[in-house]
């Protein structure tokens, strides 16, 4: 079973033949990961994009995510059915729960269990979550059984690591997703990874991207230029020094971006 790529292409408000040429240029350029979900209205574009470009299903990795509106017994599994479809593809490698269910009328094991039915259904390869709590992944755990949750994907850039969340996560063999780990275009404006870039002769970017892998966190960027998707694909090449990390681990200031009126309480 095909892991996890460190590095995958995110989807987030990409819409339309910005979508689809997004998507095709990141897998051009060597990306075979791409990340998606029911709520951004476009796994149809993903799907169209993956069938164009030739490459084999099984060297690709996808994700998708249950909106928490399609939470429910009646809803659940016919929502990733549809998705499939959308897709055009028999499963998905990642089906995530995108965020808790903010209500009271339907409860985590309900919801836990239903995405459990989709592995065991032969819908997705490997199960997870997304923006969950440390008390919400420890009742996750609980519910689905040790080795059951692939990742959590979280907001994570250097100046908002989520430092709890990610060691709650390591202490039990959870995978870390870091999405906007570019926190929407500030990385490149920052005067310590744009020094760290220059010194490195790369970009901010690269720097973000290398930082993450020498945590062993994955991550999701999202970019439409293929410029750039080229460039982000390449961080490998870049090799951080200790004195680097520390002063990139130094950046953080609890500043989240993602936060709406349905969120958790956060760590």
């Amino acid at each position: 079973m095909k892991d996890m790529p460190q590095l995958g292409m995110g989807t987030f408000r990409l819409e339309g033949d910005t979508a689809l040429n997004a998507v095709t240029d990141a897998l051009d350029v060597g990306f075979r990961h791409v990340d998606t979900a029911q709520i951004y209205k476009n796994e149809e574009l993903v799907g169209d994009a993956i069938k164009t470009s030739g490459i084999a299903r099984s060297d690709l990795f996808i994700t998708t995510k249950v909106w928490y509106e399609s939470l429910s017994e009646d809803k659940f599994i016919p929502s990733v059915h549809e998705s499939l479809s959308k897709l055009k593809v028999e499963y998905v490698d990642l089906l995530l729960i995108h965020w808790p269910y903010p209500g009271d009328d339907i409860s985590l094991e309900d919801y836990l269990m239903r995405l459990k039915q989709a592995k065991e259904l032969g819908l997705t390869r490997h199960i997870g979550v997304s923006n969950f709590t440390i008390d919400q992944i420890k009742r996750a755990e609980e519910i689905l059984g040790k080795g059951e949750i692939y990742t959590n994907q979280i907001e994570l850039h250097p100046f908002m690591q989520n430092r709890q969340v990610v060691q709650a996560c390591e202490e039990r063999g959870i995978g870390v997703t870091a999405y906007m780990p570019f926190a929407v275009g500030d990385v490149m404006k920052d005067d310590t990874l744009t020094a760290i870039a220059d010194a490195h002769d790369s970009s901010p970017a690269q720097v973000v991207l290398a930082w993450l892998d020498k945590k062993g966190i994955n991550t999701i960027p999202s970019s439409t230029n293929k410029k750039h998707l080229a460039q982000n694909f390449s961080y490998t090449e870049l090799s951080l020094t200790d004195d680097d990390i520390t002063r990139i681990d130094e950046l953080d200031n609890g500043e989240r971006i993602v936060n709406p009126d349905f969120a958790p309480k956060w760590d």
